[in-house]
C-alpha cells in the first residue's frame, strides 16, 4: 500500500498534469517499490535522507536494474519529493544531491525497407483476421501511430475521404497524421468486408477488434506483431514501437524536415525526434562501410 501522500501526489499529477495512464501506472509503480523498501527499513516518509535513498538505489542495481529502470526511479521520486516538500509533508528534499545514473546510448531498432514489405506480405488477406493484420500494419507504417493510440482509434476519428486521422496521443494532445493511399485502401477494404464479420452482430466504437469482436487489446498487438515478425522471418526484435521507429527514420532518409517529423509522431521535445538522425547517420555509416571499394 501507498502512504496516503503519495497517493494524492498521483491523483495530482493526473488531474494537473493530464498524464496518460501509463505514465501515472508507471510513476505508481516506482513509488510502491519505494514504499516496500521503505517498510522493510522501518522509516516513514518524514525520516527519508540522501543516504537512505542512494541505498535504494544501489539496492535496485544489486538486484540487476538497468540504468534506465534506475533514472525513471529518481525522477519519479525527485517530482514526488518536490510534491512532498511543498505541500509541507517533509521538511527537507533528500533528492535535491542524488543524480540519476547516465543513460547509455540506444538506438532502437528498425526495419530496412525490404524488411518491411516482407512484413506487410505475411497476412492472409483471404481471411477476415487476416485483412484487418494487413490494415493495422499499413497504418502503423503509414502513420507511425504508438500502439496505444492504434488500440484507441475509433470510427469517427478517420477522415478517409480526406486522407486523415486524428488521435490522441500523450498529454491528452490530439493531432491530425495524413494517411497513404495503400493504406487507406486496406482501411476501407477490412471496415467493409471485414470487421462486420468480427463484430457478430455487436456494437463498438474500436477501429480494430479481436475475434471476439471486442477491441483489440495492446498486448494482442504485441502478440500478433511478433507472429508476423517470426513467420516473415525477420531476425530482429521487433516490437508495435519498431513500425514506429522504420516510419520516422524511413520519411527521414528521403528527405523530411526533422520539425515535420516531431509533428507527425506527436513529439513535445525536438530532443526525442534527433535519436532518427542519429539511425540514419548510423545506417548511412553501414551502407558506406559496404559499398565502398576503400572503406
Amino acid at each position: 500500500m501507498l502512504p496516503s501522500e503519495m497517493a494524492d501526489y498521483l491523483r495530482v499529477i493526473r488531474v494537473e498534469r493530464g498524464l496518460s495512464a501509463n505514465t501515472i501506472t508507471a510513476y505508481r509503480q516506482d513509488l510502491t517499490t519505494f514504499s516496500k523498501f521503505l517498510d522493510k527499513q522501518k522509516r516513514d516518509l518524514g525520516s527519508v535522507d540522501h543516504l537512505l535513498v542512494l541505498r535504494f538505489l544501489n539496492q535496485l542495481r544489486t538486484a540487476g536494474r538497468a540504468n534506465t529502470s534506475i533514472a525513471r526511479m529518481v525522477t519519479t521520486l525527485r517530482k514526488c519529493f518536490a510534491y512532498l516538500k511543498k505541500e509541507g509533508v517533509v521538511a527537507h528534499d533528500p533528492m535535491q544531491t542524488i543524480k540519476p545514473p547516465k543513460k547509455a546510448q540506444h538506438l532502437p531498432a528498425v526495419l530496412t525497407i525490404n524488411e518491411v514489405d516482407d512484413l506487410l506480405a505475411v497476412p492472409d488477406v483471404e481471411k477476415p483476421l487476416g485483412i484487418r493484420n494487413k490494415a493495422m500494419l499499413e497504418l502503423m507504417y503509414a502513420t507511425g501511430l504508438r500502439v496505444s493510440e492504434l488500440v484507441h482509434l475509433k470510427l469517427t476519428d478517420l477522415h478517409l475521404d480526406l486522407a486523415m486521422l486524428q488521435t490522441i496521443g500523450k498529454g491528452d494532445k490530439e493531432r491530425i497524421i495524413p494517411v497513404g493511399e495503400v493504406a487507406i485502401d486496406w482501411l476501407k477494404t477490412y471496415l467493409r468486408d471485414s470487421r462486420p464479420k468480427l463484430l457478430k452482430g455487436q456494437q463498438s466504437e474500436a477501429v480494430f477488434l479481436n475475434d471476439h469482436g471486442r477491441p483489440i487489446s495492446r498486448q494482442g498487438v504485441w502478440l500478433l506483431i511478433k507472429n508476423l515478425v517470426k513467420a516473415a522471418g525477420i531476425q530482429k526484435d521487433v516490437s508495435p514501437h519498431t513500425l514506429r521507429h522504420s516510419f520516422a527514420t524511413h520519411i527521414l532518409e528521403n528527405g523530411a524536415d526533422l520539425r515535420i517529423v516531431q509533428e507527425l509522431l506527436g513529439h513535445s521535445d525536438i530532443s526525442t525526434t534527433q535519436i532518427y538522425t542519429h539511425i540514419s547517420k548510423k545506417r548511412l555509416t553501414e551502407v558506406y562501410d559496404q559499398f565502398h571499394p576503400r572503406a
